[in-house]
């Protein structure tokens, strides 16, 4: 792909996929139930203008199409009482300062993930993406019916801010390299894009973790800022050219097993809408939460054999003593983490208990259809 397809890519919007179910709309509004507060409980002909500022490039496919997605199905389902518009990462604000935008009102809305606001509140990263931690049907599981939910709001109120899943990434890849990695030494002094704990446990095995929004990676990686990125996976990953400037693609995604992107309101605008756009707003998040991971997993599929037939990239596992050093690594930074701040504490706990127990029941499910079916 030429740099000229390769920035049309970035400043292209996709076509939407358009559907809906007042089956789903009923559960989702259920499930996903958040605060209402004050929020009058009639119907008013009343309209709201909102702004949403969202971590990735403009029009990004998957992630910044699936805020734009939202935006419309909100307006359409609102019949235009509730309009958004949606800012790509640098056009309203930086894309790292979304969490402070939606805190401050500066925004109603933003569209991210989690992880990157761990230097204010490092219970966050736990809502994200946890190093051999739970897949997206797990991670849901935990968030919707296993107590997650409670605690994420619990955190964010403290910001101001209400949450809602937004999407998932579903299992991501491990990452591109210009070396081998034979052994945890070909880490040493590695400087990698990578954020959140995964992050960490880079730096604990003696390379460099740099965070750095989606928008800069290929710049920072083509001029050696950095040596080695992780992003998502093959569809993402090709498009953003990460296969014309990097040799080695490993897998698998140790540090991101299921990755939960975030809807964030800020909460005193939530809670000055009527009751109708509250729960608008719950089901257009479930829905682009089932839409993002839906697309992934398609689009995944596809651009895997695309790179697979060039012929260019060597697609790698990471050494089994490699992926263990990691495990035990993860494991410390975690203890790190809760044993510094008391939420962190408590969301890992309510996350843990619930990874043990659905491991118990993906024994005798997922893993025995994998391993023994699937073939």
């Amino acid at each position: 792909m030429s740099g000229i397809k390769r920035r049309q890519f970035l400043g292209t919007l996709g076509k939407a996929v358009i559907w809906s179910s007042p089956l789903l709309a009923m559960g989702c509004a259920r499930q996903n139930e958040a605060p209402s507060g004050k929020a009058p409980a009639v119907i008013t002909n009343k309209t709201f203008e909102w702004k949403m500022v969202t971590t990735w490039p403009p029009h990004f496919p998957a992630l910044g199409e699936g805020a734009e997605h939202f935006a419309r199905w909100v307006e359409d389902m609102s019949a235009g009482r509730l309009k958004i518009k949606v800012y790509g990462g640098g056009e309203l604000v930086p894309p790292l300062q979304v969490f402070d935008a939606v805190s401050q009102g500066v925004a109603e809305m933003g569209h991210g993930a989690s992880y990157y606001w761990a230097g204010k509140a490092p219970a966050a990263q736990f809502f994200a993406a946890v190093p051999f931690g739970m897949n997206a049907q797990q991670m849901h599981a935990w968030i919707d019916a296993g107590g997650g939910m409670e605690l994420w709001r619990e955190l964010y109120a403290q910001f101001n801010l209400v949450p809602f899943p937004g999407g998932n990434t579903g299992v991501q890849m491990g990452g591109w390299f210009n070396k081998e990695i034979h052994s945890l030494e070909d880490l040493k002094g590695l400087k990698m894009r990578i954020p959140g704990l995964g992050g960490k446990v880079i730096a604990k095995a003696g390379g460099s973790a740099i965070l750095s929004a989606g928008g800069e990676i290929y710049t920072n990686l083509e001029r050696g800022v950095i040596d080695a990125t992780e992003w998502i996976g093959p569809y993402h990953d090709y498009l953003m050219g990460f296969h014309r400037i990097a040799k080695y693609y490993y897998y698998p995604g140790w540090h991101e097993p299921g990755t939960v992107t975030e809807l964030i309101c800020n909460k005193a605008a939530f809670e000055q809408l009527p009751t109708d756009l509250q729960h608008i707003i719950r089901v257009a998040a479930w829905r682009l939460n089932t839409w993002v991971l839906s697309e992934f997993e398609s689009k995944n599929t596809e651009y895997l054999q695309k790179i697979l037939a060039e012929g260019k990239v060597q697609i790698k596992k990471f050494p089994d003593d490699v992926l263990e050093k990691f495990r035990q690594l993860s494991q410390e930074v975690i203890q790190e983490v809760v044993e510094k701040d008391p939420f962190s504490k408590k969301v890992y706990q309510s996350f843990h208990q619930f990874q043990q127990r659905v491991g118990e029941w993906a024994t005798v499910s997922e893993k025995m259809y994998y391993n023994v079916l699937m073939r």
